[in-house]
């Protein structure tokens, strides 16, 4: 096996595990913390955990990568990993349940999985194949057959992966319809801004790290305000908040030039990206686990958890093909002028921004229209009552 392939191999098994883990862990704490203050007060330091970890992680990646090499950006999960795999058993409950009979739905796991990943591969390739190839189209169309497949199977199934009687919660369906497009406009931001400051304003790797420290910082910040706002005045304001804030930030993110730099380019948006990151991150899981019943709770944490990543596959597939074509059409218009790529480059980033700015505004959108005043309203009031008991007892 080359090199190349091992490391797409290993790749795909760390996804594996990070699928099973990441659901895992949100569902601990939602069935841990009663609905109210304390688990929005949790659910805060998840989002701050999670938010700021994509952050950090490009930190530490540009320091490693600086100082030991690319390689070590991967080693330096495997100790990490087997201290959390030795500790786990210890430190959480088990939750299993010895008088349910229990089964996997291998069928619709497998179709699902193939119908997005082809349609990512289909969306990523579309630029060198052509949107109107054969094999463009053959891929869209096998990915529509294989999730419609999988709507066929969840529907016959007796245990189904995903029972989609749980999407009658106008409010759990509208917070993970905007939790897709929250992962669609903002996971993609850190991969263009960190290839607009290697490639256009020449930033070292340790240099491109170091930039994202405030981003991190404030995302931690954001996600503990967001957390008090949610048990104060529900979540939906704080999540349309949120929205408008990404939207903003991503249109001012848009206006970066090959003369930029960090402080006129990169701070202020980033502060802004990660107040709305921070926002709409923690509010979307609030809102999509709120008011679900205790067994169905793992349910709608996978589903979020899912939502969002999902979102970040098919966003950054999109809006790198925007950010692509964009510099093609540039550098052939040049003629192959090797002296135009910064410009080309800038110029496809500032699309793939734009775009990413749409995708937030819609999901402002959906937010206003699918998201539940009344569930919001019912939950400051579930907060108020949690605040209270304390104090009578």
């Amino acid at each position: 096996m080359s090199r190349a392939s091992s490391l797409i191999a290993a790749r795909a098994a760390q996804g594996l595990g990070a699928a099973i883990i990441s659901p895992s862990a949100l569902s601990i704490i939602t069935t841990t913390f009663s609905d109210g203050a304390e688990r929005n007060k949790a659910l805060g330091g998840w989002g701050a955990v999670a938010g700021a970890g994509g952050a950090a992680g490009v930190l530490f990646g540009g320091i490693l990568t600086d100082g030991l090499g690319w390689e070590w950006v991967l080693w330096i999960n495997v100790p990490v990993a087997l201290v959390v795999a030795a500790l786990a058993p210890r430190t959480i409950a088990e939750s299993r349940s010895e008088s349910v009979t229990r089964h996997f739905d291998t069928a619709g796991a497998v179709s699902v999985t193939a119908g997005l990943s082809t349609l990512v591969y289909a969306l990523v390739d579309a630029t060198d194949a052509g949107w109107g190839s054969a094999q463009t189209l053959g891929l869209l169309a096998l990915s529509a057959a294989l999730i419609a497949a999988f709507v066929a199977i969840e529907l016959r199934s007796a245990a189904p992966l995903v029972p989609f009687r749980i999407f009658r919660l106008r409010t759990l369906t509208g917070a993970n319809a905007v939790g897709l497009l929250v992962g669609a406009s903002l996971f993609s931001m850190f991969f263009f801004i960190t290839l607009y400051m290697q490639q256009v304003l020449g930033y070292s790797a340790i240099k491109a790290g170091l930039s994202y420290l405030p981003l991190a910082l404030m995302i931690i910040v954001a996600s503990a305000i967001a957390s008090q706002l949610v048990t104060r005045v529900g979540f939906k304001p704080v999540l349309a908040a949120g929205m408008a804030f990404v939207a903003a930030a991503l249109v001012w993110f848009s206006q970066i030039s090959v003369g930029g730099g960090f402080l006129t380019d990169i701070l202020g948006p980033s502060l802004l990206a990660a107040t709305g990151l921070g926002f709409a991150f923690v509010t979307t899981t609030i809102a999509a686990v709120s008011g679900v019943r205790d067994q169905e709770s793992g349910l709608a944490s996978g589903l979020i958890n899912t939502s969002q990543q999902i979102g970040g596959a098919l966003g950054l597939a999109v809006l790198a093909t925007i950010a692509n074509s964009r510099t093609d059409d540039i550098v052939a218009s040049s003629g192959g002028n090797p002296s135009v790529l910064p410009n080309a480059l800038t110029e496809g980033f500032q699309s793939a921004f734009l775009g990413g700015a749409a995708i937030a505004a819609l999901g402002l959108v959906l937010t206003l229209v699918l998201i539940r005043g009344r569930d919001s309203r019912a939950h400051v009031e579930l907060g108020a009552r949690g605040r209270e008991q304390p104090a009578e007892a």
